[in-house]
């Protein structure tokens, strides 16, 4: 009986062993023996390692920090307060000075949110601004802060597109008095003296930060680059991720900006796995998880959206793509549950390689997992809600 038993410890020991060096042989093939891949199982267990300490330029890999470091400075829960002051008296539905906007650097205030404040500006029977619109602190509309506070001006005046009217009147329907005809302010545009102390008239506050980057995520919108200002600026960020992973690992993470533009990003696969490894443990303290931060393959709209997602892939794959064609870079870094080695981690990180040939590879290799591993899919229901929908607007009537 003893016999047997070592006979099939020793046959499932050779199985498992086999199944290491059959991903590792499919790495080399699929990916390319000079790509760096790095596959790690929950429990630490290296199930491929190939280029793993070469750090090279991750594209927008390079999010994945930037979302870390967040994460960990404002919680999952943090909105982005943006403030409408008065800067003079509200006489007869005209405000006699500038609507000055003091923004908080949220990224993800755009014409819908802009409508929504609107809104609330009218319930406060303001209909006319005797001067302008100013902009101050770190202020973003429609994903950039260049001329932000004079395109908020347009946008309040009624340069919006129909559909995005819709869409908030739409949205709307707890209020029984929105209007059929977008609702707009008049700017006189003159010079007027402010008061010392502007008259607070809304506040705007984002969605919740866990709903917010994964809405950027899952479209890898570059104004990451700008959102690491909110993680304490592009140093803080490097500051974290190297704090994230072993120390031996830590001069493999170079980071010149948080959204992977800049040409100094480096990253080697087992530095990309380890800070997926850091993000999934901080979601854990919020009891999210990195599907609630990154693509879901085959689920999402964006970069994953049409990418693994044949029969008995979709929904097991959760992601961060990356591509940058004049840096030579292609990558995808992500995870999959599985039944009996709980979540694997993996990162795949191409250099020099052509854009579409890269991703053909990526993806051979993320189902070659698929295939070799007991997978299961995310626990994980998109959200359908229009993002303007999660945030709130509060109105403080002087």
């Amino acid at each position: 009986m003893r016999r047997l038993l070592l006979v099939v410890a020793i046959a499932a020991f050779c199985s498992l062993r086999a199944g290491a060096v059959d991903l590792a042989a499919q790495a080399r093939t699929l990916v390319g023996a000079e790509q760096g891949v790095y596959v790690e199982a929950e429990d630490g267990t290296v199930l491929v390692a190939q280029a793993a300490e070469r750090a090279v330029h991750p594209a927008s890999v390079s999010k994945v920090p930037t979302t870390l470091a967040l994460l960990r400075k404002l919680g999952a829960d943090y909105r982005f307060a943006t403030r409408f002051s008065a800067s003079g008296p509200l006489q007869g539905g005209v405000l006699q000075g500038d609507l000055v906007v003091e923004g908080s650097g949220d990224p993800f205030f755009v014409d819908e949110n802009a409508l929504l404040v609107l809104l609330a500006l009218h319930d406060l029977d303001l209909r006319r601004v005797a001067g302008d619109v100013a902009a101050r602190g770190p202020f973003l509309f429609n994903w950039t802060s260049a001329g932000a506070g004079g395109r908020l001006q347009q946008a309040l005046s009624g340069r919006v597109p129909a559909p995005t009217w819709s869409a908030v009147r739409g949205a709307e329907v707890a209020r029984s008095d929105v209007p059929a005809k977008q609702p707009t302010l008049a700017f006189g545009n003159a010079e007027v003296a402010g008061a010392a102390a502007p008259t607070l008239l809304v506040t705007h506050r984002s969605q919740p930060l866990v709903p917010l980057v994964k809405a950027l995520n899952d479209y890898s919108n570059n104004i990451f680059a700008d959102f690491a200002d909110a993680a304490g600026g592009i140093a803080a960020v490097q500051a974290v991720a190297r704090a994230s992973v072993p120390t031996a690992m830590s001069d493999e993470i170079v980071l010149g900006d948080g959204a992977g533009a800049n040409p100094r990003n480096r990253l080697s696969p087992r530095a990309a796995v380890e800070l997926l490894r850091a993000l999934a443990d901080e979601l854990a303290k919020s009891k999210h998880s990195l599907a609630d931060v990154l693509p879901v393959a085959g689920i999402d709209e964006g970069t994953l959206r049409h990418r693994i997602d044949g029969p008995g892939e979709r929904g097991h794959v959760v992601g961060k793509t990356g591509t940058y064609g004049d840096y030579g870079a292609s990558a995808l870094a992500g995870a999959l549950r599985t039944r009996d080695r709980g979540v694997v981690y993996f990162a795949i990180l191409n250099h020099n390689v052509p854009i579409e040939v890269a991703r053909k590879r990526q993806d051979a290799f993320a189902r070659a997992l698929l295939a070799s591993l007991d997978t299961e899919a995310w626990p994980y229901q998109r959200d359908e809600a229009p993002a303007f929908t999660r945030a709130e607007v509060v109105s403080a009537r002087p």
